[in-house]
């Protein structure tokens, strides 16, 4: 079931976080990925949270949104495959009504992920959010 997050989750959504990026994304420094990780409870109180609990209310998965756009979207990599992905991208797209996510060039699993539900790519960016020389690919459904 899919949920509003609240404070309290947050260390959960740090380790899902790191688990899902440490498997998918090799391209980002030792340095960086501290860098991100020690931002996330920031980035947590910009966007609306929400999480993926299973049966026995285990978070597995979460989703941040700000305006139209999916900001943040990871599973713990020991649950992909799953369909929680599916599960809270269909969230954020029918409840939701979300249209835009942008991906990490570099992440080919993520872009495969989005193109495979329907989303193009309509831009490109050289840095991401932060000014880091990681391309982001803006896709809209």
């Amino acid at each position: 079931m899919i949920l509003p997050a609240s404070e309290k989750d947050y260390p959960i959504l740090i380790d899902i976080w790191a688990s899902a990026v440490s498997a998918t994304h090799d391209f980002l420094s030792k340095e960086d990925f501290e860098y991100y990780k020690s931002r996330l409870p920031f980035y947590f109180t910009q966007v609306s949270l929400f999480v993926f609990r299973d049966e026995n209310s285990d978070i597995k998965g979460f989703l941040g949104v700000l305006d139209d756009n999916i900001e943040m979207l990871f599973v713990h990599n020991c649950f992909r495959g799953l369909g929680i992905g599916k599960k809270l991208l269909t969230f954020a797209t029918e409840n939701l009504n979300l249209r835009k996510v942008d991906v990490n060039e570099e992440n080919k699993q993520a872009l495969e992920f989005y193109t495979y539900f329907g989303f193009k790519q309509i831009n490109r960016s050289a840095h991401d959010s932060e000014g880091k020389n990681y391309p982001l690919i803006h896709l809209i459904l």
